[in-house]
This record gives C-alpha cells, structure tokens and sequence, in this order.
C-alpha cells in the first residue's frame, strides 16, 4: 500500500504532507456529511459544489466521471459496465451504486461526499440507501437548488460566444457594445446549440419529470433543504452553510 499511483511517500516534498496532514487534522474535527446535491442545469450548483467539499472536507463524486475511470482502471465493476456500454446497454443501477460503494471506501471520502447528478429515480435513491444503510450510515441532507424555469432560461439563453477567442457575453448582464457581435474583432457572436430556448427547454423537462419524484422520496424522510438558487452565489453558499449546521 506504500505507494498511491506510484509516487513513493518518502518522494513527497515535506511542505506537501504537512500541508495534507495539517488539512487533515482541522478535517479530524468536522461532522460528517453526506450530501446529494440536485439542481437544474445552470441553477449553479458546479459553483456551490467545490466550496461544500472544501468547507466539509467531503469528496466529490459525479457518476459519469466515476464510471470512466472505473472502466479505464478495469475495476471488476469497470469491465461489467464496458460490457454492458459495448452491447449499448445502460449502466445498470446497481452497477453505479456499487461503484459508490466502492468509491466512498476511500480516505478521501472519510469525511462524507457530494454525490451530484444520482440518484436521478426514486429507485435508484432507494438502492443508495440500502447499500449505505449497510454501511450503518445515511444520507444527512439533499441541497435542492430551486429556481424557476424562467430565470434559468434567461441565465442560459442570454449567452452568447465569440468562437476564435471563447469570449463571452450575455445580452442581459454583459452585453457586447454592439448586439451579436464582438467587442475586439467586430466579428459575430454565436449561441452554442445547448444554450438555444428548444434545447433548455427539453433538457428541463426531463430534469423536472425525474428529480420532482426524487425530491419528494427525500422530503418524506425530513432531508431536503430548499435553497434559493436565484439569489447571488454568496448568498447560496451561506444558505447551504445555514442548512448544514
């Protein structure tokens, strides 16, 4: 076990592990958590997200990205699911629960985790708390980042992207000084396909159609913290902090 990806401990410069063994300690003291987070795309929950994990000393786990490395690394699971993907298949639910039961095994997990983007069905919320139940643990809050569709479609659809350089406007809260076009080559702004009213438009659908059963499979069990995602982020982060004392 000496070594983690094949860099030896003694290799590490000092500053490195007194660094960690300090995060560590002032880690040693803080409750532990763990976390779902749910909300829509652009409800700004990827903003909120590194700040819970940092303040709790939680880790992150998005399924998608978890489910590549599993297969890449040919975990057991990892060559069940690239089995599964080859016939083009869907992961099964207890594929991706195990690889969370997997995955919160390891240190960096000690503290708790942010599981974003699962469960995305009342079933498999059900299967996670039967694999943590095992484990004599639960989870402790689900952060709901409500925000009416409107505001979101304003947020998405105001984007706008000057492909050569990536720069970025938006038509209500950074506008380019001449609609459509770029400030610096006077060249003309695109909207990328995802940020298009159509695509929005479905994409929240299908969020609604599967989350609203989720959040009430939660809200049964007393969990759910409802944050005002409209509101500025440091608004939210100190919403989240207040439902997680």
């Amino acid at each position: 076990m000496g070594s983690s990806g094949g860099v030896e401990l003694a290799d590490i410069p000092s500053v490195d592990l007194m660094t960690e063994l300090l995060r560590r300690m002032k880690c040693a003291s803080k409750p532990d958590k763990r976390l779902i987070l749910i909300g829509p795309p652009g409800s700004g929950k990827g903003t909120q997200s590194p700040i819970i994990k940092d303040e709790y000393c939680l880790c992150h786990l998005a399924t998608g990205d978890m489910l590549r490395a599993a297969v890449a690394a040919k975990t057991p699971l990892g060559l069940k699911a690239k089995e599964g993907m080859d016939k083009g298949e869907l992961v099964s639910d207890d594929l991706v629960v195990g690889i969370i039961d997997e995955a919160i095994k390891k240190p960096s997990c000690q503290k708790g985790f942010i599981l974003d983007g699962f469960p995305r069905t009342v079933v498999q919320a059900q299967k996670l708390d039967e694999m943590l139940a095992k484990q004599g643990t639960k989870i402790d809050k689900v952060l709901n980042f409500a925000i009416d569709d409107a505001i979101l479609e304003e947020r998405i659809t105001g984007r706008w992207i000057h492909p050569a350089s990536g720069r970025t406007y938006h038509s209500k809260f950074a506008p380019p000084k001449v609609p459509g076009v770029d400030d610096v080559t006077g060249e003309s702004l695109i909207q990328r396909k995802d940020d298009t009213a159509e695509v929005l438009k479905s994409r929240l659908e299908s969020f609604h159609r599967q989350t609203e059963p989720v959040i009430d499979y939660y809200s049964k069990k007393s969990v759910v913290a409802q944050l005002h995602a409209d509101k500025p982020p440091k608004e939210v982060t100190s919403e989240v902090q207040k439902s997680l004392s």
